[in-house]
């Protein structure tokens, strides 16, 4: 595994710059600052494999509305190997993106991002307020793999309470999912 940072609510996010595989969001190549919305942007690492995303992926676009309509960016980031894992190769990449995702989907080749967010595993989401501090980091709620299951909605409160301007009641949640495929 490689060494990476953390970056915790209260610190600033990261900026970056990176091709996106959705033809239909965003531009070919996307920074933080683009993504940005009036009142901020939800950053989240993802891939094509995992299957807590894969279970999680129409609740994803339901959060990804919500947050739009609140005036806030929405990009996913896929940093995992696509060496020891074909399926989030570019090819596979744009493949997902054409089958309705609403939102641009990034690809972080070097890693340099997740290793600069501290990401671990996917999906991992950041929160971040207007002035580009993250605000909450962590899962979706707690059952990404089966919606059924699910007793919580973190990122969605957190959305919520940013909306409103209210204080992130619970800004920090271990996130949910596979580990990120770091390169060798």
């Amino acid at each position: 595994m490689q060494q990476t940072k953390s970056v915790e609510p209260g610190a600033t996010a990261p900026e970056f710059n990176l091709p996106n595989a959705n033809q239909s969001s965003g531009q070919a190549t996307m920074a933080l600052s683009e993504v940005m919305g009036e009142n901020g942007a939800v950053v989240f690492f993802t891939c094509n494999h995992c299957p807590y995303v894969v279970g999680s992926e129409p609740r994803i676009e339901n959060v990804a509305e919500i947050a739009r309509d609140i005036g806030l960016g929405f990009v996913g980031i896929n940093s995992n190997d696509p060496v020891k894992y074909e399926s989030d190769s570019w090819e596979n990449m744009v493949k997902r993106a054409k089958r309705g995702m609403s939102y641009p989907y990034l690809h972080d080749s070097s890693q340099e991002v997740a290793l600069s967010y501290g990401a671990e595993r996917t999906p991992e989401f950041y929160l971040i307020n207007s002035d580009s501090k993250v605000v909450y980091r962590g899962r979706l709620d707690d059952s990404p793999r089966d919606p059924s299951h699910a007793t919580t909605s973190e990122l969605e409160d957190a959305i919520r309470q940013l909306a409103s301007a209210q204080t992130i009641s619970v800004p920090r949640t271990d996130s949910i999912g596979c580990s990120v495929k770091w390169k060798a």
